[in-house]
C-alpha cells in the first residue's frame, strides 16, 4: 500500500510498534496539539501577513474571515457507553476565536498535516497491539453504482471511492494509492478542480468535512466544515475554479457555495425536500447553478439584493409532462437547460418550463431507459443511457428546437451512436486529455470501467473494458488452502478468481443466476486445490475446476493464453431457493448444503457426490459448521436465521444398493439436537445494572468513611458530630427502576457462529440481541419434544463493546486460532487477540478496530485469512474486496505470485456436464418425486386402457343385441327400457352428466367472469359515462331529421348533481310532511288516544284538587319575596338602562376632528373611481376587492355554465324523446288504421280500392339503446356465423358475413323488441280483427241471390265503406303531416339552441383557459395573501400587546402613587402621635428615617434566572450597607438600639414598627419603578416592531396588488371570441368596417348609457350637496346655543337636588343604592326552605305513625295465631299422655285370648310406634314454628308433611 505520507517521509520507514505508540499518543492528546498547531500557523503566516497587510485589509469582508479550526487536530477515542462512532472530533481553540471581529486570511502556502488528519485504527489502551496490525495491500472492488464515482485527475490516473478509502489507480502501471477518510464514516463524493491541481473529497458522518488535497502531492490544502448534516451528495467547481458548490444528502439537502480557498461559505440554502443528485455551475455564467434529483430540477441564480448576496431558486415545472427523476442534464450557453428523463427522452427547459421534449422519429425514445449524463463537447451534445448507448446529437438543432403542435414533441435523429456492449448500463463518463484523440472513460453500473473512442472515424477503436468488477454486494468469499488464490461470487451471476499475492485478477465466468454461497474444496478431496463449489440463488450447486490453460496442448491458431480458466465439473440442484451455506466435513467425505428452503442436503463426495438425503430445518439456513478433529464425533452445526440451532450427526452412508424404489431423499430418523434461542439480553442488562449500582454504593460508602476520618482528624468530636449531621441531612436518592425484562415478539436473526467444544457453540445475533456473543449448549436429543415450543437460554456471554446497533456479521479465526477476525455490520474490521486454541473466549479485552468498508451499506459479507495467516481478505455489500497484510515481525521482501494448478490430463477432451439453465428446473428431490409420480400415472393409464378395451367389447356386443331385437317381429320385440339392468344406473348416469356439466361451468367460471368483467369495464368506460346517447328522429315524408345531444354525466365543475340531490331531499321532506302526520296519527289512534285521555284526566284531577294550608303558606311567602325582589330588580334594571343609554350617548358623541366613515369611504372611492372609467388593460388599473377572481371562483363560474348548458340540453333531449314517442304512437295508430283499411277493402270491389299508404318504419338510429339487447337466438346466430366464417375462410364469405344485415351480434330479437305495439294498438288491432271476422261470416252465408232489400243494404254499406276508406286515408295523411310539422318546429328550436351551445362552448373554453391560468397563479397568490394575513394578524397582536403594556404601565403608576400616599400618611400619622413639643421628636424621627440593612429570605434553587436575581439582591444589599456606613460616618454618636431614658417606650416601639413599614413601602416603590422602566422599554420595542410590521404589511399589500395586476394582464392576454352583428359595430371608417379591429373596444350599451346618465346624476348631486352643506352649518350654530342653555339648566337642577337631599336625609346620599335596596334574598330563600322542610317532616311523621299502627295490628293478629297454635299443642300433649297410658295397660295385660294372635299384635304394635314417632315429629315442627313466630320478622314455613300423614291410626 502506498499513502501520501510515505512520499513526505522520504522513504524512511520507522518501526511498527514505535509508530503505533506515537500515533496512539498523538490520538490521546487534543488541547496541547491544537495549541502547537496554532503556534505553527502563526509562525507560518506571520510573514505573509506582514507583506500583505495593506492589501488584504482592503478586500471584501465577506471573503475574509478567520480560519475556523484550520489547524485543529482530530482526536479519535473509543466511547464505550454509546453505540455511535468510535471516532470523536475534538475542536481546537480556533473554533472559539472565530467569533472575534478581527478576520485573518489563510496563507496560500499553508497546508494541513495528513498524519494528524487521517483516520487511524482504534486499539485498546495498554494492549501492545500495533496500529499497523492490518495494512491495506490492494483493492479488487469498485462501487460502480455510486454516482460520479469515476474521476480523472490526470490522463494516467483514475480516482474512485472504495469504502473509507479514495483509490488513485495508475492506468499504466496498475499501481494503487490510498487516501483514508478522516471521519471514519465513509466518503460521499469526489471531484476534481478544472485545472487538475486539486481534488475534493467530501466525506460522510456527523457534520462531515470537505477536504481539498493538492494534486499530485496529495497534501491536505483546505478543509470546509459544517456544510451538511450527515453526507455530501455532489460537489462541483465553477469554470474558473474559485468557487465550490456542494449539496448534502439526506436529511437536509443543503446547497452551499464556498470560497474554498478561505474555507468560508458564501451562500447557503436548502436545495429541495427530496433527494438531490447533482449540482453544477453554468460554464458560461458562473452566477447560475442547476440542481436535479428525485422528481425535480431547480435553477438557481446568485442575485445581489438589498440585504446582500442571495441564492434564488426556481423550481422547474413539468406541466403536461409526467414528473420524472432527472439524473443527467447540461446547461446551454444561452441559459437554457437540457435534461434527461426516466423514459429516455430529452427535455429542453427555458425560464423554468419545458419548452420542448425531444424524441426520435416515430415517437421513439432517445434512449431505452433513463439518460444518466448529458455533455457538450466540441459543439456536439453527447448523451449516455442505461441502455448502453452513447449517442451524439447536433447542438444547433437542439438549441433552436420549438414546439409545433400540442404534443410538445420534436423528432430528431442522432448524428452518431455507439453501443458499448450487451448488458452495459452506463452511469457516468469523463474525457481523457489526450491530444488528437477523443477518448473517454465510462463508468458501467454493471461492474466495469470502459475506454471509449468517440471519434467515429475509419480508425476508431472498439470499446475496451479496462477493468471488470462485481456489481452489487459480494455475497461469498473463499480462499485457497494451498496458495494465494481467492474466489468470490455475487448476485451479478459472476464468479471471479483473484491472485491476491501478486494483486491481479485471473479469471471470471458468468452463469444465468447469481451466486449466493461459495467454498474452496478441501485438499483431501482435491489434492491440487483446484476445485471450488458454488451455490446459486435458484438452488443449483456447481463444482468448478481451476486450471492454468498454458499447460494445455497447443492447437493451431491459438494465440492468446489467459492466466487461469474455469472448467465446469459437476452440476446438481438439491434446493429450490437460495443456497446459503456449503461445508465439507473434516475428512472430506460428506458435503452439506443449506438453503433458504429450510433444508440441509448431504452428498457422498467419494461416490461422485451421490445424494445421501436431506433433513428439514425449522427456519432458513444461514451457516453450516462441521465439528473439528478434536471432537469425538463428527457433527454438523446448523444455524437458522430465525433463532434455531441444530446439531445433526454424521449421516449413515448406505452401500451400493439400488434406491429406485425410494420415493424421497428425506432422512426422517436422524437424531438431531435442537436449540431454540430465547432472548436474555434484558436479563444481562439488568444484572449489569445491579452490579454497577452495587459498586457505586460501595464507592460512596468508602468516600463517606474517608470524609468522616478526615473531619475527625481535623475537628475531633465536633467533626464527627458535624459529619453525622450532614449524613442525616442528606436525603436518600430514589433509585431508578431496574431495566424491565423484555423479549422481542419476533426472534432476532442469527448472523454467525462457531463451535467452542462438543455440544457448545457461540452465536452472534442482530436486532435487539446484538451487542453480545452468546455461549450456548445443545440439549440432549428428545424425540417427543416440540421444537417450536422450546425456549433455550445461553449459559454464558461476552459483551462486545460498541455493537449495540452494529452486530458482528461474520467471524473467522487465524490458522493458529490466536486471533479472531470479526466483520461488522457497518463495514468495520475488528480483531481480538486470543490465547491459542481458546475457543471459550476467556480473554476478549484487547482488540483492534478499523473502518474499511462503507458505513451505510458496506456490511461485511465475507472475511477470511490466507492459508499461512499472512493476508486477510474482506468482501462487503458495497462491491469492495480488500486485501490486508497481517502484521508480522518478518517483512515481505517481494510480492509472491500464486501458483495456478496445472490442468488435469485430458481435461480439454473431457465432456462438459449438462448445465442447468432453467431456474424452474426440478431439484433432485422434486425430480425423484416426479419420477415416482410419473411411474404411478403410467401404471394407472395402462389399467385405464385395459378397462376401455373391455368396455368397447361390451358396447359392441350390446349393439348387436339391439340390432337382433329390431329384426324380431314387433310383438316379440323387447322395449328399450327392458335392456336396462337397473333404472338407478341410468339415473346415476344422468346425475353424473349434470354433475360434469356443473364442473365444466365451474371450470369456465373464471373465463366467464373475465369476459363479464371486460364487458363491464367497456360499459363503464364508454357507456356508463353517458347520460343519454344520440337519438336521431327522421321525418316520415320529408328528409328532415333531428338529433338529440349526446350527453355525458355532469363534470366535476358542475353543480347540477348537488342541485338534483337537494331537490330530491326537499321533495322527500315535502312528501314526509304530507304523508307523515296522517299515517302516524292513524297508527296511534288506537292506543295513543287512550294514553292522552288518561294523562289529561290526571292533570285535571291534580288541577282541581284542594290545596293544603301548608302549601298556601309557602306560596304566600314565595309570592311576597318575589314581589320585593322584582321591585328591586326593576329599579336596578331601570338604573342600568339609564346608565347604558348615557354611555351609548357619550360614546356616540363625535370628537372635534371626527369624520363620518361613510363620507371618508365615499371620498376615497370618488378619488379613485370618479372622473375616469379605467379599462382592465390599463397599466394603472386597480382591481376592486369584489372583482378579484381566483381559481375557485372561476371553477364555480365554470360549474354554473356547465349546469346551465346541461339543463338546456337535457330539456331539448326530453323534447326529442317525446317526439320519438309521438312517432311510435303515430306508427301504431297508422298500423291500426291500415289494418281497418284492409278489412274495409276486402268487402269492396277492387275497382274502388284506394292505394294503401305505406306504414312508416322505426330507424335503428331512433332507438340506439336496443343495439345492446340480445337473447339466446341472437347468440346462437352469432355462433353459427363464427363457425361459418371459420369453415369458409373465403373473401366472399367474409364479405357477406360482414355486410349481412341483422346477422351481427347486436341484431334485434324478433318478437320482443321488433314489435313496437302497445296496449292501445293491440286493442285497436283486436277490434279490427273482430270486424273482419264478422264480414267473413256474412260472406260465407251469402249463398242465395240477394233480395232488393238486401241489395239496398249492400249499397248503403258500400257507400259507408268507401267513405270510411277515404276517411282513414285522410287520417293517415293528417297524422304524417302533423308529425312532420312538429319535427320541423322542434328542429328550428334546436338550431337556435345549437347556436347558443356553440357560444357557451366558446365561453367554456375561455373560462377553462382562465382556470388553468389562475391555477398557475394560485400558489403564489396564496403565499402573498398568507403573508398579508400573517402580517395583519401580527400587527393586531403587537397592537394588543402595546395596549396591554400601556394599561399595565398605568396600573403601575397608580400603584406608585398609592405607595407614595401611604408613605406620606405614615409620616403624618407618626407626627400626630408625637404631639407638640416632644423632647425626643428628633431622635424618634431619626429612628424612623434611618436606613438599615435588611436580610432577604432567598430560596436556593438551581435556575440561572434566580441566581441572577440573587446577584442583584446582593448588589442592593451592598449598596444598603454602604449607605448605612455613610450615615454612620455622619453621626457616629447616634444609636437606635436603646431607648433613651424618659422616652415613651410605646412611641419608640411605634417608630421601629413604622420604620419597617417604611422600608417595605420603599422596596415596593423600587420594584414598581423597575417594572415601569421595563414596561417603557418593552413599549418602545413594541412600537418599533409595529412600525416595522406596518411597513412590511404595506409592502406585502403592494406586492399582492402588483401580483393581482400581473394576473389581470395575463388574463387580458387570453383571446375571447365574441360574435357580433353588423349593427353592433359602430366603429366605421368612411362608412365601412375597417379591416383591422385590434384598436377597437367591445363595450355594452347598458354600461355606456350608465356612464352618460352618471354625468347628469353627478351634476344634480353636486348642487344638492351644496344646499345640504349650507343647511348643516346653520343647524350647527343653533345646536351650540342650545348646548349652552342646557348646561346652565343642568347645573341649576343639580343644586336643587342636593338641597332637597340635605333637607330630607341630612346628607347627600346615593339614590341608586336607595332604589335598589330590597330584602335579603338569601335569608328569605332559607326561610322558605325551612318552612318547606318542616311541612315535609310533618308529612313523613304522619306516614310513620300510620305504619306503626298497622304494624301493631299485624302483631296482635300474629299473637292470636300463636295462642291458637299453643292450644293445639296442649291438646296433642294430652292425647299423647292418654295413648302412653293405654299402651302401658295393654302391655301389662296377660290374656290368653290373644296368645294365638301373636303376629297381629306385633304388627299393631309397630303401627302404634310409627304413629307416635310421627306425632313427635309434628310436635317438634310446631315448636320450631312457634319459636320463629315469637321473633320479630320471622318467616313462616309451611308445615312438614310426611308420606304417612294421610294414614289413619288403627282403632285400639
Amino acid at each position: 500500500m502506498k499513502e501520501p505520507d510515505d512520499e513526505d517521509s522520504g522513504g524512511e520507514k520507522s518501526d511498527g510498534s514505535k509508530s503505533g505508540g506515537q500515533r496512539s499518543q498523538r490520538a490521546s492528546q487534543s488541547a496541547p496539539t491544537t495549541k502547537e498547531d496554532d503556534k505553527v500557523l502563526e509562525d507560518a503566516t506571520d510573514e505573509t501577513f506582514a507583506k500583505e497587510e495593506d492589501s488584504y485589509l482592503e478586500d471584501d469582508d465577506s471573503y475574509g474571515e478567520h480560519l475556523e479550526g484550520s489547524s485543529s487536530s482530530l482526536h479519535y477515542d473509543f466511547v464505550a457507553s454509546t453505540g455511535e462512532s468510535q471516532y470523536v472530533e475534538t475542536p481546537g481553540p480556533a473554533a472559539e476565536e472565530s467569533e472575534e471581529e478581527i478576520k485573518t486570511k489563510i496563507s496560500p502556502s499553508f497546508f494541513y498535516d495528513y498524519t494528524e488528519l487521517v483516520l487511524i485504527p482504534f486499539v485498546t489502551p495498554d494492549s501492545n497491539i500495533p496500529l499497523d496490525l492490518l495494512t491495506l495491500v490492494h483493492s479488487f472492488g469498485y462501487d460502480c453504482r455510486k454516482r460520479a464515482n469515476l474521476q480523472l485527475p490526470d490522463s494516467n490516473t483514475v480516482m474512485y471511492i472504495a469504502g473509507n478509502q479514495l483509490i488513485l489507480l495508475n492506468l499504466k502501471t496498475k499501481e494503487q494509492m490510498y487516501l483514508r477518510s478522516s471521519s471514519g464514516r465513509g466518503i460521499g463524493v469526489i471531484g476534481v478542480h478544472p485545472d487538475k491541481t486539486y481534488i475534493v473529497v467530501a466525506e460522510k458522518g456527523v457534520s462531515p468535512k470537505i477536504i481539498i488535497y493538492e494534486y499530485p502531492s496529495l497534501r491536505p490544502y483546505r478543509i470546509l466544515r459544517d456544510g451538511t448534516e450527515l453526507a455530501y451528495a455532489y460537489v462541483d467547481f465553477n469554470n474558473s475554479g474559485t468557487l465550490l458548490a456542494s449539496v448534502g444528502d439526506n436529511p437536509d439537502h443543503t446547497l452551499t457555495i464556498w470560497n474554498w480557498k478561505e474555507e468560508q461559505p458564501i451562500l447557503r440554502t436548502k436545495a429541495f425536500s427530496q433527494e438531490v443528485f447533482k449540482v453544477t455551475f453554468n460554464p458560461d455564467n458562473e452566477e447560475q447553478l442547476t440542481t436535479s434529483g428525485s422528481g425535480h430540477i431547480k435553477f438557481w441564480e446568485m442575485a445581489l439584493t438589498f440585504t446582500g448576496l442571495k441564492l434564488q431558486g426556481s423550481l422547474g415545472r413539468f406541466g403536461k409532462t409526467a414528473t420524472t427523476v432527472i439524473e443527467g442534464y447540461m446547461e446551454l450557453p444561452d441559459g437554457k437547460v437540457l435534461s434527461g428523463s426516466e423514459w429516455g427522452n430529452m427535455l429542453l427547459w427555458e425560464s423554468g418550463f419545458i419548452k420542448v421534449e425531444l424524441c426520435r422519429s416515430i415517437s421513439k425514445c432517445c434512449h431505452q431507459g433513463p439518460i444518466n449524463q448529458i455533455t457538450l463537447d466540441e459543439g456536439e451534445v453527447i448523451t449516455i443511457g442505461s441502455d448502453g448507448y452513447v449517442r451524439i446529437w447536433d447542438f444547433e438543432t437542439i438549441d433552436m428546437a420549438d414546439t409545433i403542435d400540442d404534443t410538445g414533441l420534436i423528432e430528431i435523429e442522432p448524428i452518431n451512436e455507439l453501443l458499448v456492449d450487451k448488458n452495459v448500463k452506463l452511469f457516468s463518463m469523463i474525457k481523457m486529455n489526450e491530444t488528437g484523440n477523443n477518448i473517454w472513460l465510462a463508468q458501467d453500473a454493471s461492474g466495469a470501467i470502459w475506454k471509449l473512442d468517440l471519434s467515429f472515424s475509419n480508425i476508431t477503436q472498439d470499446p475496451e473494458c479496462l477493468f471488470s468488477f462485481h456489481s452489487g454486494a459480494v455475497e461469498a468469499l473463499a480462499v485457497s488452502p494451498l496458495t494465494y488464490l481467492m474466489a468470490t461470487t455475487s448476485l451479478d451471476c459472476s464468479i471471479r478468481i483473484y491472485d491476491f499475492g501478486s494483486r491481479t485478477p485471473l479469471a471470471h465466468v458468468k452463469f444465468k443466476q447469481g451466486g449466493t454461497a461459495l467454498a474452496w474444496v478441501p485438499q483431501l478431496v482435491s489434492y491440487t486445490g483446484a476445485q471450488i463449489i458454488v451455490g446459486f440463488e435458484d438452488g443449483v450447486v456447481r463444482i468448478l475446476e481451476l486450471y492454468d490453460p498454458k499447460g494445455l496442448t497447443i492447437f493451431a491458431g491459438r494465440k492468446k493464453f489467459l492466466d487461469a480458466d474455469l472448467h465446469l465439473q459437476y452440476v446438481t440442484k438439491p434446493h429450490t431457493a437460495h443456497v446459503t451455506a456449503l461445508a465439507y466435513d473434516h475428512d472430506g467425505e460428506i458435503l452439506a448444503t443449506g438453503s433458504k428452503d429450510k433444508t440441509v442436503f448431504f452428498f457422498d463426495v467419494e461416490k461422485n457426490y451421490k445424494p445421501i438425503g436431506y433433513i428439514t430445518t425449522p427456519g432458513p439456513v444461514c451457516q453450516l459448521i462441521w465439528s473439528t478433529v478434536t471432537h469425538l464425533e463428527s457433527t454438523l452445526l446448523i444455524l437458522c436465521e430465525n433463532g434455531y440451532v441444530l446439531e445433526a450427526p454424521y449421516p449413515t452412508i448406505k452401500e451400493d444398493v439400488e434406491d429406485h424404489h425410494i420415493v424421497s431423499y428425506e432422512i426422517k430418523d436422524m437424531r438431531t439436537k435442537c436449540f431454540h434461542f430465547s432472548s436474555v439480553k434484558s436479563k444481562i442488562l439488568r444484572l449489569m445494572e445491579i452490579e454497577k449500582r452495587k459498586k457505586q454504593k460501595e464507592l460512596k460508602e468508602k468516600e463517606k468513611e474517608e470524609r468522616r476520618k478526615q473531619l475527625a482528624a481535623v475537628m475531633g468530636e465536633d467533626g464527627e458530630k458535624e459529619s453525622q449531621g450532614e449524613e442525616e441531612e442528606e436525603e436518600e436518592e430514589e433509585e431508578t427502576p431496574l431495566p424491565a425484562i423484555f423479549i422481542p415478539s419476533t426472534p432476532c436473526h442469527i448472523l454467525c457462529g462457531f463451535y467452542s467444544g462438543p455440544g457448545k457453540f457461540w452465536v452472534s445475533l442482530g436486532g435487539y440481541d446484538s451487542g453480545f456473543l452468546y455461549h450456548c449448549e445443545l440439549p440432549p436429543y428428545d424425540k417427543n419434544s416440540d421444537i417450536t415450543e422450546k425456549k433455550d437460554e445461553p449459559f454464558d456471554f461476552r459483551l462486545i463493546e460498541d455493537t449495540e446497533d452494529n452486530p458482528i456479521q461474520t467471524i473467522t479465526f487465524s490458522v493458529n486460532q490466536d486471533m479472531m477476525f470479526c466483520g461488522m455490520q457497518d463495514g468495520a474490521i475488528r480483531v481480538y487477540i486470543l490465547s491459542r486454541n481458546d475457543l471459550s473466549l476467556t480473554n476478549m479485552e484487547n482488540y483492534w478496530h478499523f473502518n474499511i468498508h462503507d458505513n451505510n451499506y458496506g456490511c461485511i459479507k465475507g472475511i477470511s485469512t490466507s492459508f499461512d495467516d499472512r493476508f486477510l481478505v474482506t468482501t462487503g455489500a458495497d462491491s469492495n474486496i480488500f486485501v490486508f497484510s497481517i502484521f508480522s515481525e518478518f517483512e515481505f521482501r517481494e510480492s509472491i505470485k500464486a501458483k495456478v494448478p496445472s490442468p488435469r490430463l485430458g481435461i480439454e477432451t473431457e465432456p462438459i456436464p449438462e448445465d442447468i439453465f432453467d431456474p424452474k428446473a426440478y431439484s433432485i428431490e422434486n425430480a425423484r418425486r416426479k419420477r415416482e409420480h410419473d411411474k404411478l400415472m403410467k401404471e394407472v393409464e395402462e389399467i385405464k386402457a385395459r378397462k376401455r378395451e373391455q368396455l368397447k367389447a361390451l358396447r359392441n356386443q350390446f349393439q348387436k343385441l339391439l340390432e337382433m331385437n329390431k329384426e324380431l317381429p314387433k310383438h316379440m320385440q323387447l322395449k328399450r327400457t327392458d335392456f336396462d339392468i337397473d333404472s338407478k344406473i341410468r339415473a346415476e348416469m344422468n346425475r353424473k352428466t349434470v354433475y360434469e356439466i356443473n364442473q365444466v361451468e365451474k371450470e369456465l367460471a373464471w373465463e366467464k367472469e373475465k369476459h363479464q368483467l371486460g364487458l363491464r369495464k367497456l360499459q363503464h368506460r364508454f357507456r356508463d359515462s353517458l347520460q343519454s346517447d344520440a337519438v336521431v328522429v327522421h321525418a316520415i315524408q320529408s328528409e328532415h331529421k333531428i338529433s338529440s345531444y349526446r350527453l355525458v354525466k355532469p363534470s366535476k365543475y358542475s353543480r347540477f348533481k348537488r342541485a338534483s340531490q337537494s331537490e330530491a331531499r326537499t321533495s322527500k321532506l315535502d312528501r314526509f310532511e304530507k304523508e307523515g302526520p296522517g299515517t302516524k296519527d292513524s297508527q296511534k289512534d288506537t292506543g295513543g288516544n287512550m294514553n292522552v285521555q288518561e294523562e289529561s284526566i290526571i292533570e285535571k284531577g291534580k288541577q282541581f284538587r284542594p290545596k293544603t294550608l301548608s302549601q298556601i303558606m309557602v306560596e304566600n311567602e314565595i309570592e311576597k319575596t318575589r314581589k320585593l325582589v322584582l321591585k328591586a330588580e326593576r329599579a336596578q334594571f331601570k338604573i342600568q338602562q339609564r346608565k347604558k343609554e348615557w354611555e351609548e350617548l357619550y360614546k356616540s358623541k363625535p370628537g372635534d376632528d371626527y369624520e363620518d366613515p361613510k363620507d371618508v369611504q365615499a371620498i376615497k372611492e370618488a378619488q379613485v373611481y370618479m372622473g375616469d372609467f379605467n379599462l382592465k388593460t390599463a397599466p394603472d388599473y386597480k382591481i376592486p376587492e369584489h372583482m378579484r377572481i381566483n381559481a375557485a371562483k372561476k371553477k364555480e363560474e365554470l360549474g354554473q355554465l356547465d349546469s346551465m348548458t346541461y339543463s338546456k340540453k337535457t330539456h331539448m333531449n326530453k323534447s326529442i324523446l317525446s317526439l320519438r314517442d309521438l312517432k311510435v304512437a303515430v306508427i301504431e295508430e297508422i298500423q291500426c288504421l291500415v289494418q281497418e283499411l284492409k278489412n274495409i277493402q276486402s268487402t269492396l270491389h277492387i275497382s274502388k280500392h284506394v292505394p294503401i299508404p305505406q306504414i312508416p318504419q322505426i330507424h335503428p338510429e331512433e332507438v340506439p339503446e336496443k343495439r345492446f339487447h340480445y337473447d339466446e337466438k341472437t347468440l346462437l346466430a352469432f355462433k353459427q356465423q363464427l363457425m361459418k366464417s371459420k369453415d369458409e375462410k373465403s373473401p366472399q364469405g367474409e364479405q357477406m358475413a360482414s355486410t349481412a344485415p341483422g346477422s351481427g351480434f347486436l341484431r334485434q330479437a324478433p318478437g320482443k323488441d321488433g314489435d313496437l305495439t302497445t296496449r292501445d294498438s293491440l286493442s285497436r288491432s283486436s277490434k279490427a280483427l273482430t270486424l273482419s271476422l264478422d264480414i267473413q261470416r256474412i260472406v260465407e252465408f251469402e249463398k242465395a241471390d240477394p233480395t232488393e232489400v238486401e241489395l239496398e243494404i249492400m249499397k248503403r254499406d258500400e257507400i259507408k265503406h268507401v267513405y270510411m276508406q277515404q276517411y282513414l286515408t285522410n287520417r293517415i295523411k293528417e297524422l304524417i303531416v302533423t308529425f312532420d310539422a312538429e319535427l320541423r318546429l322542434l328542429r328550428h328550436q334546436k338550431l337556435k339552441l345549437d347556436t347558443q351551445m356553440k357560444l357557451s362552448d366558446l365561453h367554456h373554453l375561455t373560462l377553462f383557459q382562465e382556470t388553468l391560468l389562475l391555477k398557475n397563479f394560485e400558489k403564489q397568490e396564496n403565499i402573498f395573501q398568507e403573508r398579508v394575513n400573517s402580517l395583519h394578524k401580527e400587527e393586531q397582536d403587537l397592537q394588543w400587546k402595546t395596549n396591554e403594556t400601556l394599561k399595565e404601565m398605568e396600573e403601575k403608576k397608580n400603584e406608585i402613587t398609592r405607595l407614595q400616599d401611604q408613605e406620606k400618611s405614615l409620616y403624618a400619622g407618626f407626627q400626630a402621635a408625637l404631639g407638640e413639643n416632644n423632647k425626643f421628636e428628633n431622635f424618634l424621627m431619626k429612628v424612623l428615617k434611618k436606613k438599615i440593612k435588611r436580610v432577604k429570605k432567598k430560596e436556593v434553587e438551581g435556575d440561572a434566572d434566580e441566581d441572577e436575581e440573587s446577584d442583584e439582591s446582593s448588589e442592593e444589599e451592598s449598596s444598603l450597607e454602604s449607605d448605612e456606613d455613610e450615615s454612620g460616618s455622619e453621626d457616629e454618636v447616634f444609636d437606635d438600639s436603646i431607648c433613651p431614658t424618659n422616652c415613651d417606650v410605646g412611641l419608640y416601639e411605634m417608630a421601629l414598627q413604622l420604620r419597617d413599614k417604611r422600608l417595605d413601602i420603599e422596596e415596593a416603590l423600587v420594584e414598581e419603578k423597575k417594572i415601569v422602566d421595563n414596561l417603557k422599554k418593552e413599549n418602545d420595542i413594541l412600537s418599533k416592531k409595529v412600525r416595522h410590521v406596518a411597513t412590511n404589511l404595506n409592502a406585502a399589500e403592494e406586492a399582492l396588488e402588483a401580483y393581482q395586476r400581473e394576473k389581470q394582464q395575463r388574463l387580458n392576454e387570453l383571446l375571447v371570441v365574441i360574435p357580433l352583428k353588423l349593427h353592433q359595430i359602430e366603429h366605421v371608417v368612411f362608412g365601412e368596417i375597417p379591416s383591422d379591429l385590434s384598436g377597437t373596444l367591445v363595450f355594452s350599451n347598458h354600461s355606456l348609457r350608465q356612464l352618460q346618465e352618471r354625468i347628469v346624476q353627478l351634476q344634480e348631486e353636486n348642487s344638492k350637496q351644496q344646499k345640504l352643506n349650507k343647511e348643516f352649518r346653520e343647524r350647527r350654530k343653533q345646536l351650540i346655543r342650545e348646548k349652552r342653555e342646557m348646561s346652565k339648566s343642568i347645573n341649576k337642577m343639580e343644586e336643587t337636588v342636593h338641597q332637597l337631599m340635605i333637607s330630607k336625609f341630612g346628607r347627600v346620599i346615593d339614590l341608586e343604592a336607595l332604589q335598589t335596596l330590597s330584602v335579603n334574598t338569601t335569608l328569605e330563600e332559607l326561610r322558605i326552605k325551612k318552612l318547606r322542610k318542616e311541612l315535609l317532616n310533618a308529612k313523613e311523621i304522619k306516614k310513620w305513625e300510620e305504619k306503626i299502627a298497622q304494624m301493631r295490628w299485624e302483631l296482635m293478629m300474629k299473637t292470636k295465631e300463636h295462642t291458637k297454635k299453643l292450644h293445639q299443642m296442649n291438646d296433642l300433649c294430652i292425647e299423647k299422655n292418654k295413648l302412653d297410658s293405654r299402651l302401658n295397660t295393654l302391655q301389662n295385660q296377660q290374656g290368653n285370648a290373644f296368645q294365638g294372635l301373636r303376629k297381629a299384635d306385633i304388627v299393631a304394635r309397630e303401627k302404634v310406634i310409627e304413629l307416635i314417632h310421627l306425632q313427635a315429629e309434628r310436635i317438634m315442627a310446631l315448636k320450631e314454628e312457634i319459636a320463629l313466630l315469637r321473633k320479630k320478622g320471622g318467616f313462616i314455613l309451611p308445615p312438614i308433611q310426611s308420606a304417612q300423614e294421610n294414614v289413619k291410626p288403627p282403632d285400639l
